[in-house]
This record gives structure tokens, sequence and C-alpha cells, in this order.
């Protein structure tokens, strides 16, 4: 689905966003400067890790979990004033205030004056709009539970402390399916589970992920709408942080819709005629995330037997986003560049590719190297008497010819 950015002011009153969508922040007296208080926790936990396991960690900080934001407010500014005195910043002794919660709706103003009557909201999510325009498409669509929507477009949170490069954007492109399952609890968490195991399956196995930098982290406190929650994590070379969230929403979302806008959000199962609420699944992902996590997980300096080095990209074949890279070996060759745009225009049609006529061919290996295009294709002198190419592989570096006609993924 493709829904607008600014949803009905009621939304986020239905949904909570404006009464519980808030981060805990804690100022240093002495700079004015503000801090989130569970990020101060977390990079205090992560400067004592020396590569510990989690239950290793707690025994040893004298802490019962991990989990900063289950101390609550005054738990987390106890915690920090007896554990972190100094400004991480300053690296000054600092004077900490008490936690207090902001809001992180970011509002703008529609109309001609700017007043509270005419305040709305940035979408913080993408979620909301699948859910108050859930009863619509079962009008028009005759979808059957279980269903899943889908949306990819741009977040909008007031964060006040941004940073930490794409973890805390004000902006950025967010990714989510809402899956509606039967109101039917056992069945839920059977799909919830299922969907973790899914999770770690595709990014294992079909993207690539080594199996060591992912794990689960459980919620050990719920959001107000969960049943249950679990963050994917990956091992950053800080340490693991969350890439993705999987949440059992129970019914929360479509019950608070209809009991706020009056309608009526129900299913109506054709077959039994039972009329219910269904509970959803959710999967959450920050789009700039996973594409750093693929970077950095098939990103490679290699050293070569020359001594020389190579900068290159080992993404998987179908992840490739340039699949061919075609090149004639001489630039002012006519024949050659005729092939060699022949080629161009055949893979072109199912696959993306990229033409390259510039500097040396080594140089050109290169440059496809380090954006991950698996295969390079040369047209030499050869190709012009008898129609073959050679055809090098990105991460073994061989050559082989083959026929032009020959060339597949």
């Amino acid at each position: 689905m493709d829904t607008a950015i600014i949803a009905h002011p009621t939304t986020w009153k239905a949904s909570w966003h404006l009464a519980s969508f808030a981060d805990a922040l804690i100022d240093d007296k002495k700079t004015g400067q503000r801090f989130r208080a569970d990020k101060l926790i977390e990079d205090y936990f992560e400067k004592h890790r020396d590569w510990l396991n989690d239950e290793e960690l707690s025994k040893k900080l004298w802490v019962k979990n991990l989990s900063p934001e289950s101390r609550g407010n005054e738990g987390m500014r106890d915690f920090i004033v007896q554990n972190i005195p100094n400004n991480p910043e300053s690296k000054k002794s600092a004077e900490w205030t008490e936690c207090r919660n902001f809001n992180l709706m970011l509002d703008t103003h529609l109309g001609p004056v700017a007043n509270e009557s005419s305040k709305v909201y940035m979408r913080p999510e993408t979620c909301q709009s699948l859910f108050t325009d859930f009863k619509a498409i079962l009008d028009t669509t005759r979808a059957r539970i279980p269903f899943g929507l889908a949306q990819i477009g741009k977040a909008f949170r007031n964060e006040i402390t941004p940073g930490q490069f794409l973890y805390r954007t004000r902006e950025f492109e967010q990714m989510e399916i809402e899956y509606f399952v039967e109101n039917d609890e056992k069945k839920a968490m059977e799909i919830y589970n299922q969907w973790k195991d899914n999770c770690m399956s595709y990014r294992t196995e079909i993207i690539g992920i080594d199996k060591e930098h992912l794990r689960f982290k459980d919620h050990e406190k719920l959001a107000h709408y969960a049943a249950a929650a679990t963050d994917v994590e990956y091992l950053y070379p800080r340490w693991f942080w969350e890439i993705q969230w999987i949440h059992n929403r129970t019914n929360f979302d479509l019950t608070q819709h209809q009991e706020i806008s009056g309608k009526d959000m129900q299913y109506s199962d054709p077959f039994t005629g039972k009329r219910y609420i269904p509970w959803c699944i959710e999967a959450s992902f920050g789009l700039g995330r996973q594409v750093m996590v693929t970077m950095l997980e098939f990103y490679d300096e290699e050293k070569l037997e020359n001594e020389e080095s190579r900068v290159v990209v080992r993404f998987p074949k179908q992840l490739a986003p340039i699949k061919f890279a075609i090149f004639p070996l001489v630039k002012k060759d006519v024949q050659q560049i005729e092939i060699a745009e022949k080629i161009f225009k055949k893979l072109s049609k199912e696959y993306k590719c990229e033409y390259d006529d510039w500097w040396a061919i080594g140089k050109r290996y290169r440059r496809q190297d380090e954006i991950g295009t698996p295969y390079c294709i040369t047209v030499d002198n050869q190709s012009v008497e008898d129609w073959t190419v050679t055809i090098r592989d990105r991460d073994t570096m061989q050559q082989k010819r083959i026929k032009a006609d020959d060339i597949s993924f």
C-alpha cells in the first residue's frame, strides 16, 4: 500500500502515540546537554561487556537485567547517578536531572492559521494507516484471513538527540508488514514464532548473513499493545544493535480505531459466519539499517598475492545491484563497441547491467568489485572473430572464455 504521510490527529490518539510514544531523557545541569537515559545505560554496558554473554555481564555489573527501560524513569536515573557520574561527552562530573518523557511525534499545521486546532502530525511509523484502511480493504478486495498488508515509506520522529549515524534520525524510510490472523491467542503465538523462524532463515539462507552475527532479543517489558515482542539484532563492530522487530500486537489497534472512530472493524468469516476483530503479527524494518547491515556483512578488503589489495563487496549474486558489467577492451574500436552494446542491450532486458569503457581494464574491474558486481564481460579482438567474450568472476577473479550467446546468470 501507499498511504498519506499526514493522518487525522485522532488516529494518533487512538493508537496511544500522543500519550505514550516518548523517550526518557536526562539533562546534565552543568552543561545543559540532553541525553537519552536508556542509551546512556546501554553505552555503559557496552564499555563493560568485554565480549561476555548477557548473563555473565549481568553478574559482573550486579544488575538483574540489561534492559534499561524495564527499570522505569526513576530506576534509570538512579542507575545513571550511581554508575555514570561523568558527562560522556565532556568527561567531567555531571549533575543529572530527573528523567522526563519527551514525545517523539513531529507536528505541523494545516490551514491558514497555525494554532492548536490546526495541528497535525507527521506519521512516526507506516503501520497505523494500514489499520485505519483495514475495513476498506476488506470491502474492495474480499481478502480472507489470514492476509497481510505492507507499506514502504517515510516516517518522521522528533528525535531530541539525533545521531549515531542511521540510528537516530528525524526522517527515515520504514518498511512494515501487518499480518492479520484469527482472534485466537494460541494460533497467533504459533504464527508469531513461525515468523521469527522465517526471519532468521531469510537473513541467513537467502541474504547470506552469518548466523553468528544475528540474534533475537525478546522484550522483557512489553508495550501496551503487545502479547510478545522481539528485536532482531546484528553484530555491528561495536556490538549487537536492532535491525528489525517482530510483534504480536493482539487486536489492540483495530479495537482502538473501532472505538474512537465508531466504524466497525470486524472481520466476517464467510465460511463460519463468525465475526471478530483479528489479531495482528507485525514485522518492522528500517530500510537504511538493512542496507548498512548488508554492507558491513559483505564488504571486504582483500590482500592479493602481488602485495596489492582490493576492495570487494561480496554480495550474494541475487542481491547485487548490478549483475553484469560489459566492457569493450579498446574504447575506440568500433567493432568491439558494437558487440559490447549488443550484449548490453540483450542482458539489460532481464538484468540490471552497466556499460563501462573508461580507463584501463584493470581499473574497470576494481570499480565493479567495489560495488559488488558478480560478473564482468570483456569484448576484445577475438570477440570480433568468433563472437566469444571473457567473463570474470568477482570473488575468484578467474576468467574464462565463452560464447556470447551462452552468458547467463
